[in-house]
């Protein structure tokens, strides 16, 4: 086939001098064909895939390596990143440590979509599909495949608490069933063993008992599975489509980086071993990033190397390109010039029109600034000069304080109060400057734009279209001292959302409600919410009633419980819709459907067992 091939575009002799190339090659296990390799897709966008492939200097399986498919995520990204440049004396590794950059500088889990929810379908309307099909091309090519995570709680087979129960993920290794036979090899890949065996491996290293992970069976493919949702992963994909064993691992949110690290390394490290796959096992490198200088051409001229803090003067109209970071650390640098390109504007050419820095981030994380100024006179070139500066926005949420560095982010929930206590900075006196939420009035007498000292409303106080993108969802605060901007601080806001509720009827079972789920009751029961989970941090202003034909009983108020014996209220027919209701101030989060017992209201005296769907 490789003769008929190159008989069409090669003359005879040209033809045999190729095959034998190509067989030498083949030959020669040391040749440049088994070097690890690095790929770049979309390279100059805010969403750069980089692709690294390394080969063992002796064949073997493959195990691809997906971290930061989601992006707050961090265990799971800087987790893969140590496997980048490792060398192999056995098999291959092909590590995709950051399959979702763009929501990884956000620090969310998602942009448009969740991208582990895209494997479902074939389209390109985002680039979260793009990036998928890319990942599709990878775990074609691969033995196996390893989605890391940082997951909620602690994953349990029984409920025992909020932060471990079957619905959590933390601390646990994902399968989409116990085995698969492959129709079309009618090969059988047994993947409740393999995970059991890592298991066993990974919690001989780890002392603490509640921190030691267990098998977590989604059943994914079943008709009762809890994670029908899970039918769109990537793992999923893995198995019933490219029939290869593929696992999520979940490390807990719960626990410190370093720990959750460590602990991605030993699940990636078992597997390598079960799949013989030989590896020079990767330390931990978690110092703080930081940047030394940027490299940056003007004009096309020669590039020249640019310090941490200082100010680089041009002229109007001047064309700037980035082209190298120099950092403490090699990967998930990007550099951000305010107010032009996007969040990554690395090898982009971009005429400077007015004063703005360029932030430089390790990940999400703010590690360097470089300041832009623009001098009036024509003749002059640009030049340098170092001027350190240092700017902190101190604020309240919900009375307590918090301290933002310079273009930092703030993750608010929809509704939580804020306050712009002060700014800290040695750019001007603090009488000199103005600290304004755009989007915010908090003087509608006399607009002065400064928003100092106001406890800010973030879900009726705000006007949806001075947010950035007009959805309301992140607005930005700035200080000025005149005309010139000195600091930004930019806060996020995501919707309010029920997780679950813990509840008991009478002394019973505890039981764990979802959204939706129904509770079947009758008169003499007594009803006790012991716990809300929600997105909100303390569950601040969050609370539960029983609702319905005008009826309103309240059974929980931030963090009180106001147990509710169903036969001591008048609640009206009992063919009448009743919820219990948990809701934020006027916000609905989710509601719990309540069905009566209409037997035991006539004078049944069989109880109905308690039960949720």
């Amino acid at each position: 086939m490789l003769k008929c091939f190159l008989s069409k575009v090669l003359p005879t002799r040209a033809m045999d001098i190729a095959v034998c190339w190509i067989v030498v090659l083949f030959l020669m296990p040391d040749m440049g064909w088994a070097k690890p390799t690095h790929e770049i897709f979309f390279q100059g966008t805010d969403y750069e895939l980089h692709v690294h492939t390394i080969y063992g200097k002796e064949p073997g399986k493959t195990l691809l390596l997906i971290g930061g498919i989601q992006g707050n995520e961090p265990g799971a990204f800087l987790s893969a990143d140590l496997y980048a440049d490792m060398a192999l004396a056995r098999g291959n590794l092909i590590v995709v440590p950051r399959a979702n950059f763009y929501s990884i500088l956000l620090n969310r889990r998602q942009v448009n979509e969740d991208m582990n929810r895209q494997f479902g379908r074939s389209s390109d309307k985002n680039y979260e599909a793009r990036i998928v099909a890319i990942l599709k091309r990878l775990i074609s090519q691969s033995d196996c495949l390893l989605n890391l995570h940082d997951g909620s709680g602690f994953y349990s087979e029984r409920w025992e608490s909020p932060m471990r129960n079957p619905k959590r993920y933390g601390q646990s290794i994902i399968a989409d069933c116990e085995a698969y036979t492959n129709p079309k090899t009618n090969k059988t890949v047994r993947l409740g063993d393999m995970a059991r065996h890592v298991i066993d491996k990974m919690n001989s290293h780890i002392k603490e008992a509640n921190h030691r992970f267990l098998f977590n069976n989604h059943r994914t493919k079943a008709l009762d599975t809890l994670h029908p949702e899970q039918r769109k992963s990537a793992t999923y994909y893995a198995l019933f489509q490219c029939g290869i064993p593929a696992f999520g691992i979940e490390t807990s949110k719960s626990l410190p980086l370093e720990t959750k690290v460590r602990h991605h390394n030993l699940a990636i490290n078992a597997f390598m071993e079960l799949l013989d796959i030989v590896p020079e096992t990767p330390g931990i490198y978690l110092d703080p990033p930081l940047m030394q200088y940027i490299v940056m051409a003007v004009n096309n001229n020669i590039p020249f190397a640019i310090p941490n803090g200082h100010t680089l003067h041009l002229r109007r109209g001047d064309i700037v390109s980035i082209s190298h970071i120099e950092a403490n650390y090699k990967r998930g640098l990007s550099a951000d010039i305010l107010g032009y390109g996007t969040m990554s504007d690395m090898h982009k050419p971009i005429p400077v029109t007015r004063p703005t820095q360029v932030i430089v981030r390790k990940d999400h994380y703010p590690c360097g600034m470089i300041n832009i100024i623009l001098d009036s006179s024509e003749s002059l070139d640009h030049t340098v000069s170092a001027l350190p500066e240092v700017l902190f926005f101190k604020t309240k949420i919900h009375g307590k304080e918090h301290l933002f560095m310079n273009h930092a982010r703030a993750n608010l929930v929809k509704g939580d109060r804020f306050e712009l206590v002060d700014v800290t900075t040695n750019l001007a006196a603090p009488s000199e400057i103005i600290v304004n939420f755009k989007g915010y009035v908090g003087n509608k007498k006399n607009n002065t734009g400064e928003d100092r000292g106001y406890v800010i409303h973030t879900g009726r106080d705000l006007w949806k279209r001075y947010s950035l993108s007009g959805h309301g969802r992140e607005y930005e605060v700035v200080v000025t001292r005149g005309t010139t901007v000195l600091g930004r601080l930019f806060v996020e806001l995501t919707q309010p959302k029920l997780d679950y509720v813990i509840l008991q009827v009478n002394h019973g079972v505890k039981r764990c409600l979802y959204p939706g789920d129904s509770l079947s009751i009758d008169p003499n029961d007594t009803v006790n919410i012991l716990d809300i989970k929600t997105n909100i941090e303390k569950n601040t202003g969050v609370q539960a009633f029983v609702k319905g034909a005008g009826t309103k009983f309240r059974l929980f108020s931030e963090g009180a419980a106001f147990p509710w014996r169903i036969g001591s209220d008048r609640i009206g027919s009992r063919d009448q819709a009743y919820n219990i209701v948990v809701q934020r101030e006027q916000t609905a989060l989710g509601l719990i459907v309540l069905n009566f017992d209409k037997e035991a209201y006539h004078g049944e005296k069989t109880r109905r067992p308690f039960h949720h769907r």
